[in-house]
């Protein structure tokens, strides 16, 4: 489980407490956004044993190459455009997928081309980061095929269903 937005030492430690495997400070305009100097900050408060995570929105290569000099992340979530593959290696990329009508097809051309064994993330419509939830069915389709992180629109009375109907590898 992948809990995102934190800002205070205290969130990160009641994440931890709740069970989080990682943690994702989020880069992209956001009310949750955070500086590279405040993530930075905020590393030292996370246990080695949790994965830490930088989450963009379509970002530019110097975007990332400019957080990702100064903040020690385990990963980066984005969209897996031109500019990011150039920067980020396979292995520290959780590729964020959209849901739309051609979803499926998409993600499979990803998965042909860069490895069926990496977890994809998927969002809601639309950019992330605004609680609305993808089409599970198209979510489990996915989920049958390969690793998928159900993300969007989940929250403690949504993410059990989400589990038992689309069985994912992980949530966000």
């Amino acid at each position: 489980m992948k809990i995102c937005g934190l800002r205070s030492v205290e969130a990160i430690d009641a994440a931890v407490d709740a069970g989080a495997d990682a943690l994702g400070f989020v880069f992209a305009i956001s009310p949750r956004r955070v500086e590279p100097d405040e993530a930075l900050r905020l590393l030292g408060a996370v246990p080695a044993f949790v994965t830490t995570v930088g989450v963009f929105r379509y970002p530019t290569r110097e975007e990332i190459e400019a957080v990702t000099a100064r903040v020690p992340l385990d990963r980066v979530q984005a969209e897996p455009g031109r500019d990011v593959l150039a920067v980020v290696p396979l292995e520290r990329l959780v590729p964020v997928f959209h849901d739309a009508d051609d979803l499926v097809t998409r993600a499979v051309r990803y998965r042909e081309e860069y490895g069926a064994a990496r977890p994809l993330l998927l969002e809601g419509p639309g950019r992330g980061g605004q609680g609305i939830r993808p089409n599970w069915t198209r979510a489990t389709a996915l989920a049958r095929q390969g690793r998928l992180v159900l993300a969007g629109g989940l929250d403690p009375d949504t993410v059990g269903e989400a589990i038992d109907r689309v069985r994912p590898w992980g949530v966000d």
